[in-house]
């Protein structure tokens, strides 16, 4: 994170650290109330109504690249886990490592192939459990 055009994914960081935090919906919730009670002492004028549709609006444009900076991050490193570790494993599909680039059909048929295939891996694993199940020896009656 060195450099200058790092200062954003630096500002990013920072700000949705601290507004993931508890603290910073209570003092969301507080603005809100403050402002509420507020109300009377201005008429609920107009003027005291564009405060907040200014403020929260001014926020929420400005969260949303914040958040969406931070979700591409998150998302990138994950699918950069997620490679290393089809590359390690020996029995893993390499097509598997360049499944963004796919459009949304592709990706859909994908998704019902690997979902027919986990259900038949299933339905086989649990049918070789029921065949693992120890079998009791029968009892012999003793010849008195």
């Amino acid at each position: 994170m060195t450099g200058k055009g790092n200062w954003f994914v630096r500002f990013a960081h920072i700000v949705s650290h601290v507004t993931g935090r508890p603290i910073s919906f209570m003092l969301a919730v507080a603005a809100i109330l403050i402002w509420g009670l507020m109300g009377p002492l201005f008429g609920f004028s107009d003027t005291w109504q564009l405060v907040i549709n200014t403020a929260t609006t001014i926020i929420t444009f400005l969260m949303v690249f914040v958040i969406q900076n931070t979700q591409n991050r998150d998302t990138a490193s994950l699918h950069i886990k997620l490679d290393e570790l089809i590359l390690v494993t020996q029995k893993a599909r390499n097509k598997l490592l360049d499944l963004e680039g796919l459009d949304d059909k592709e990706l859909e048929k994908m998704q019902k192939d690997y979902g027919r295939e986990a259900r038949a891996t299933l339905e086989r694993n649990q049918n070789r459990s029921n065949n693992r199940r120890p079998k009791l020896p029968r009892s012999r009656k003793r010849k008195s």
